[in-house]
């Protein structure tokens, strides 16, 4: 989807512009949007109909996407590197309806080598905590040139 399908009442919020993603996976699983101030590390996104379950809320497979998402963002944010996700956890405290604003607000933990530590708090419009994430993400060297 598009930013300029999304319904016209939904206003981002102030501070976030939009993301331009790497992948078709997460392309499809947007638009998500990206706080752009230095240093400042959270996403976003507005729950779209096809982000919800039958009961028309949050699929929690949704919500792993965007936490995975977004923790991979703020690992290469302190790393500077590319990095897979070798565990994801998520703790489900609220529902979060349709067209809702879901923020995450991640937190590097801990930095050894190539793992990464890291954890963020998902925020319904920015203030009610809807779930928690917390994840173990390995960097990644880049490929040495031969020749």
């Amino acid at each position: 989807m598009r930013e300029e399908d999304l319904p016209a009442h939904l206003t981002v919020p102030e501070g976030f512009v939009l993301s331009r993603s790497r992948g078709a996976f997460s392309n499809h699983n947007g638009p998500v949007y990206e706080a752009r101030a230095k240093d400042d590390l959270r996403s976003g996104l507005f729950v779209l109909d096809r982000h919800c379950n039958s009961m028309g809320f949050l699929h929690g497979g949704m919500a792993s996407a965007f936490s995975d998402r977004s923790l991979a963002v703020a690992v290469y944010g302190v790393t500077r590197r590319a990095s897979v996700t070798l565990k994801l956890t998520l703790h489900f405290y609220e529902t979060v309806r349709l067209h809702a604003w879901l923020e995450a607000h991640p937190r590097v933990i801990s930095h050894e080598h190539d793992l990464v530590q890291v954890t963020a708090d998902l925020m319904i419009n920015g203030t009610k905590l809807a779930a928690r994430a917390d994840a173990t993400f390995r960097t990644l060297r880049r490929p040495q040139k031969q020749g």
